[in-house]
């Protein structure tokens, strides 16, 4: 989950580079997208593996069918595992996608000025993407992320197995959605299909 969420937004910051610059992109160079893929992974890395050291640790989520962080235990040590998670893992991430989608949508509004008859229709389009994409994010992720903060802060038994479920399962759907989004409104995309 952790790898989905930065990988989005790592995605996002590089469309938003890739689109911004007035240079031809060189497609024989991978050196920025290994750099990050590297990045997405060392840093969900770092927030995966403390539970397996001693803050926080690993259990059965829902039903017991999978496994995830301990939501359900009050201690100390884990809530600030959760708080921690919550920040880097859920707010840091949405923040850059907001802000590169944001950023893109003005730079193409910018383009569009100079350019009025292609540019409009251009921009609505990719302002329909961004909020599409961060309507997306935030459908997939928010469930997830409230149920886990309800089941760490809020009385024990509030949140049933049963009910995990959907949020737990919406969250794991992310990584399909991006692509999805990004090819069916990308008219570049889809006539490449």
């Amino acid at each position: 989950g952790i790898i989905s969420l930065i990988s989005l937004a790592v995605l996002s910051y590089e469309r938003y580079c890739t689109m911004t610059r007035t240079t031809e992109a060189d497609t024989t160079n991978y050196r920025k997208s290994w750099t990050g893929i590297i990045l997405s992974w060392t840093y969900s890395l770092f927030w995966t593996v403390p539970p397996l050291l001693g803050w926080s640790s690993y259990g059965p989520e829902g039903p017991g069918i999978t496994c995830s962080v301990n939501w359900h235990s009050k201690d100390a040590n884990n809530a600030s595992y959760i708080i921690c998670l919550f920040i880097f893992c859920l707010v840091i991430p949405f923040v850059i996608i907001v802000y590169s989608y944001g950023k893109l949508f003005c730079a193409v509004r910018q383009a569009s000025s100079i350019h009025k008859g292609l540019g409009r229709s251009r921009e609505q389009r990719i302002l329909v993407m961004v909020l599409v994409m961060v309507v997306c994010f935030l459908l997939c992720w928010l469930p997830y992320a409230a149920v886990a903060l309800i089941a760490t802060f809020g009385k024990p038994g509030l949140i049933s197995p049963a009910a995990s479920i959907v949020p737990a399962i919406l969250a794991k759907s992310s990584t399909v959605y991006n692509p999805i989004i990004y090819v069916f409104l990308n008219k570049q995309v889809r006539g490449t299909l």
